[in-house]
This record gives structure tokens, sequence and C-alpha cells, in this order.
């Protein structure tokens, strides 16, 4: 049999403070820390512990090159190489490895940075919920824990030496911008009419035209600046109340400005949904559509392939898209949200994504505002 490690592999040490009772009651300091080593493995999505023999074994073994399992054990044990590979963090040859093996190999013809792929895979939620540690403190409850903030604005120079500009002229963009706010209380009974989401959607995510810019390879030119123009991010839609829309979810194509039906939901379900995805945020849960932000990393790692900046693209991508939603929403009347306090898990499952392929980042959505102000919005008062 032929092992080597996994592709993507960082060892944390982590220390767990705790009284030691005999050093206590000899007057010593009672004060203990004892260390874990905790793998993360970026192919596995899950933390693994691991002994100070397990992580000798693993600086032992190649991630590239195969070896065989034999030579392995002589370095180190056949029980610590046999736990190895039982973990994950450890690749065999033999059919037995294949689902750990395939998973690997997804990572490995992603192109990912290995710091990148690490912390999107462990930064991921899963099921998170008021219940389950997901908090929203008020600005009161967090001055009251955690004292006053740092200040709004960071004085870089004498207050004398700054040079003061002209304040700006009202221009036509600035009626859209001054109305522009994250909504937070919409109307459960409102529906989206199809022309308004038709053209949220293309003019937000769709193709105004398409370039081959090689054999084979094209571009397409959206509303909104990405890295490389190489426009990686798809949007998954899940409709709510969309006139003419049946409730469910959808992926949006932006070359065809289709919606295609992925799976079909009755309100009841797409409400749920709504609430898994945005971890009980229940002041987005009302909005009649809601988009996912969904990078396909293939498409932006091709070019930029294990790039220190790649990752901060992807981000960027998604903030980009985001706000140009945001003022097509309000051109048409309606607040509009944008959250990356989401279940990355929960969403993965509904759209059967692969987080290795398909990397989750934010939740948006817009409708009419109830014209109730059960939660705090901030708006622009003139």
């Amino acid at each position: 049999m032929l092992i080597r490690r996994c592709a993507v592999l960082f060892v944390e040490p982590r220390e767990e403070l705790d009284i030691d009772w005999s050093s206590l009651f000899a007057g010593e300091s009672a004060l203990g820390a004892t260390v874990r080593w905790i793998a993360l493995a970026p192919h596995l999505g899950a933390e693994i512990e691991i002994g100070s023999d397990e992580m000798l074994a693993l600086g032992c073994i190649s991630l590239t090159l195969w070896q065989e399992r034999a030579v392995c054990e002589q370095k180190s044990s056949a029980e610590v190489i046999a736990r190895l590979l039982t973990h994950g963090l450890l690749l065999s040859d033999a059919a037995e490895g294949a689902a750990m093996r395939e998973r690997d190999e997804i990572l490995r013809s992603q192109h990912w940075r290995p710091l990148s792929a690490a912390a999107h895979m462990f930064s991921r939620w899963g099921d998170m919920r008021v219940d389950k540690g997901m908090q929203f403190p008020s600005f009161e409850e967090l001055v009251e824990s955690y004292g006053t903030p740092p200040g709004p604005a960071v004085e870089r120079a004498d207050a004398g030496r700054a040079l003061m500009l002209p304040s700006p002229e009202r221009r036509g963009l600035d009626e859209t911008l001054f109305k522009r706010y994250t909504g937070r209380n919409f109307d459960p009974a409102a529906i989206l009419p199809l022309a308004t989401a038709s053209r949220l959607l293309q003019r937000a995510f769709g193709s105004q035209g398409e370039r081959e810019m090689a054999p084979d390879a094209f571009v397409l030119k959206k509303l909104s600046p990405s890295a490389g123009g190489l426009h990686p991010t798809e949007a998954y839609v899940l409709a709510q109340r969309v006139e003419g829309v049946a409730p469910g979810l959808y992926h949006y194509h932006p070359v065809r400005h289709a919606l295609e039906p992925l799976v079909a939901m009755d309100t009841t379900q797409t409400a749920e949904l709504a609430m898994r995805m945005v971890a009980d945020q229940d002041w987005f849960v009302d909005a009649p559509m809601m988009v996912v932000l969904a990078a396909r990393v293939e498409r932006n790692f091709w070019k930029y392939r294990n790039h220190a900046k790649a990752y901060r693209a992807l981000l960027l991508d998604a903030g980009h898209l985001s706000q140009t939603f945001y003022l097509l929403a309000t051109e048409a009347g309606m607040p509009a949200f944008v959250t990356a306090a989401v279940n990355e898990v929960d969403i993965e499952r509904a759209l059967g994504l692969d987080p290795l392929k398909d990397m989750v980042v934010a939740v948006c959505g817009c409708g009419a505002a109830s014209g109730a102000q059960d939660t705090v919005e901030m708006r622009y008062e003139p």
C-alpha cells in the first residue's frame, strides 16, 4: 500500500487552563496548563485532535510523493500510521481510502492557497442559532460588557494642518445613495413584482456582454468589478413571494437571464430555510427574495493559482455585487440587506454545493418595508 500526507494541513496548539489541586494544597501556584494538538485539514472540514507521536509522523511523510506504508511504519509505528489513515490526515491508494483520497484530490485540483483553504473551511457555520450561541447584543449591552468602542474616526495629523475640502454638489446619484439603508423590517405579506425582481437580478448579477479573450476563454461584462474580469460569483435565489415564481430555490443564469429551478418548496419551507440561512436573524426572514452569493473558486483560482490575494478578491467580488444590489433595490423603493453571518453548511446542503468548489460568502435580499420599526434601522435623516 502507498500512502502520503494530505495536501493542506495545519496543526494548532491549544492551551487549556485548569486548577492543580495538589499544588494548591501544597501552597504552590495552582494554575496549570494543558496543551492539545489540533489538526486542521481543509479536505476534512473537521478538527482532529492528535498526539505528539502522530504529529511527528506527519512531519516525516511527503504530501506529494507516494511512499510504501511499511517504510513509514518503520519510522514511527504501525499503530500511529493506522490512526492517521483513519483520521484522513494520511491518504492511501487502497480502495477503502477512496473517499478521503477524492476529497483531497478535489482540494488539490482547485489550487487553493493553503491558509485561505483553512480559513474558509474552518470559519463556516452549520445550524448556528440563537439558542446555540448566536447572540445579537445591543450597543448598550456591548458598552456595558466591553466599555466604549474605538472612536469612529482616526486622527492622523494635527487638525490645524488638515486641508479642508469643498462640500460636494448635489448630483443625480445622491438621491439613491441617501435613501439606501439596510432593511430590518420587511412587510411579511408584500409580493415582489416580477419586473422588479428581473431588473434586480439582471443588473446586479447578469451579463451585459461576453468577450472571448483567447480560444474558448470567455469573460462576462457585468456592472460591478471583478478580479481579472472573471466574475466567479454565482447567484442562487430563494424565492418566497415573487410574482409568477413558485416558492423554492433557483440558480440565476447570468447569460440567459433565467431562473433554473433547483428545489420546489411551500412558503412554510422557504421561511424555515430563510431562518436557517441567516442564522436566526429573524429581521431578514420576511424579505420576499433572498440571494446567496457563492464563489466558484475554480474559475478565480484558474488564473490566481495558490495566490496570496485570490481569497480576498472573492470576498471583494461579493461586496461589489451586494452593493450594486442595494442601489438597485433603493432605486425600486425598497430597502435591502447583506449579511455574512450565515450558516454556510446548511446553505451548501440545500443547494448541493461542495465547499471546496463553491464558497458561500454572503446572503443578500430585499423587499417592501413594513412601515414599522420593530428592529432598529440606521437611516440617513436629512
